[in-house]
């Protein structure tokens, strides 16, 4: 319970860290720093950086998946980078919501300059510690039962911190801005975002900190399999993991779709009901909704496995968005509409998340080595892909539809209303047709699957080792207290 306990509270921080800046930077930008229309260049600029160096990012971070899988160190090769990575992308994303001084508008070109470098600087350590956190999950167990105990803590975890900024943003940004700024309670100031932001890097690199004092990784026949990974083998893993290929393909689509709706939704209650403190509520709810999510995923998955609760999510999912168009300023039905949409979401994400994982193995047998963060790696980026254009879509629809500053509910036109309405709404519900289509018909590696390949792996390694068994120990050369984690060696009916 320690460990998994451990696990989720680093996930806690890490998620709350990422909605903050997926979701709110592009927020700070049009509501703080530039709300005026001759600041529209400048939200441009700052849309147009953060999307090329998120889209270009991405195609480094299966490197970093490559540096991580060839460190090797006394405390393993997760922990190190998801201590560092935490650490220093904490402390870049203070920088970056603020005003930088004042240079936002004493020096425009040097803000930019550094906003640029900051972002750079977040986005690559972020990824370190994200593909180090999340691609340790197949190093603490061969086991799928063991396996999904440890998924499930990460994802309670990772659920929380990801709604819990939805319910404390506002009032902390308030109570921030009245402590900092002086100003009367229910107003909004630069000062009070960093105060917020302040929360979110302490529950980050706090939350990093517990899971790399109680969490090791194992050590085993099969993982031993590996060796120094370099820039052809990284891609060459990626490439002929069929199924990898099929996960992602689906899950890119259904990300983006979330994303956008979701980072739309602050606007929805600000700019359409005319009620940001009402936001609130949406975090209240996924909170409660997400924990129930996800504490029935091992039941679901046992009784009707992993590729019925992602395509039966998504249909759930598509009940929200019908919901929500015929919301209009209704918020009780609002509300309904954002339980409806958000409660697969986790159960999706767990599906996904242990489908990659399994892939693991499945890449293993097919291309004879064992590529750990390489895999896990992937997820990542086709979510930061999916938040890069995301961000791009925000800052573009924000300032068509007048989105921006103190606008009210009365000033968007109602064509200003369909265009929002066909970004938030309809091209989502299209591109999640799609995703649930594809990972119905080409995704394979089921719970069954895993189980044949991880014997056959068994059998394989055991024969190249001479007969020879080993046993699992952690990095660490004592393995007392490790419970479950200590044997690892699957046996029949253990999956």
């Amino acid at each position: 319970m320690r460990k998994y306990v451990s696990y989720a509270l680093g996930t806690f921080g890490h998620d709350a860290f990422y909605n903050t800046l997926s979701i709110y930077f592009m927020m700070f930008l049009t509501s703080q720093l530039f709300t005026n229309a001759s600041d529209e260049k400048m939200v441009g600029i700052v849309t147009i950086a953060v999307v090329v160096i998120r889209v270009g990012e991405i195609f480094f971070d299966p490197l970093i998946g490559g540096v991580v899988d060839n460190t090797q160190t006394r405390w393993g090769k997760f922990r190190p980078w998801i201590m560092t990575g935490s650490v220093v992308a904490s402390v870049g994303l203070l920088f970056l919501f603020s005003d930088y001084f004042g240079l936002a508008w004493n020096n425009p070109m040097i803000y930019l300059i550094l906003l640029i470098i900051t972002f750079l600087m977040v986005d690559v350590f972020y990824s370190f510690s994200d593909i180090a956190l999340w691609s340790m999950l197949p190093a603490v167990s061969l086991d799928t039962k063991t396996r999904t105990k440890f998924e499930t803590a990460s994802r309670i975890g990772s659920t929380l911190g990801a709604q819990i900024v939805i319910v404390i943003i506002t009032p902390a940004i308030m109570l921030f801005s009245h402590l900092i700024s002086h100003v009367s309670y229910g107003t909004q100031t630069r000062a009070g975002w960093t105060g917020y932001v302040a929360i979110v890097v302490i529950l980050c690199a706090g939350g990093a900190l517990i899971t790399c004092l109680n969490i090791k990784e194992q050590h085993n026949l099969i993982r031993s399999n590996v060796k120094h990974t370099t820039v052809s083998d990284i891609f060459r893993a990626i490439g002929n993991n069929k199924q990898l290929l099929w996960i992602s393909a689906s899950y890119i689509l259904f990300a983006f779709s979330y994303v956008v709706t979701n980072s739309l939704l602050m606007y929805y209650f600000r700019y359409r009901l005319g009620n940001a403190g009402a936001y609130t509520w949406v975090g209240v709810i996924t909170c409660i909704l997400g924990v129930i999510s996800v504490s029935l995923f091992p039941a679901l998955e046992s009784l009707i496995h992993r590729k019925a609760i992602y395509v039966g999510g998504i249909a759930f999912m598509l009940i929200g968005y019908i919901i929500f168009l015929f919301a209009g300023q209704s918020l009780p039905m609002v509300l309904v509409a954002v339980a409806f949409y958000f409660f697969p979401y986790p159960l999706i994400f767990l599906a996904t998340l242990m489908t990659i994982t399994d892939s693991v193995e499945y890449g293993q047998l097919i291309n004879g080595t064992r590529n750990e963060s390489v895999t896990l790696s992937v997820r990542p980026l086709l979510d930061k892909l999916a938040g890069a254009i995301s961000n791009g879509i925000v800052g573009v629809v924000a300032v068509a539809v007048g989105m921006t500053g103190n606008a009210k509910p009365s000033d968007i036109t109602s064509g200003g209303v369909q265009e929002f309405n066909t970004f938030m709404f309809y091209i989502p519900i299209i591109l999640l047709v799609i995703a649930a289509i594809i990972f119905g018909s080409k995704v394979t590696l089921t719970e069954a699957k895993h189980a044949e390949i991880v014997k056959e792996l068994s059998k394989r390694l055991k024969t190249e080792n001479g007969g020879k068994e080993e046993t699992a120990t952690t990095e660490s050369t004592t393995t007392t207290g490790q419970g479950n984690l200590t044997t690892d060696t699957p046996t029949s009916g253990q999956h």
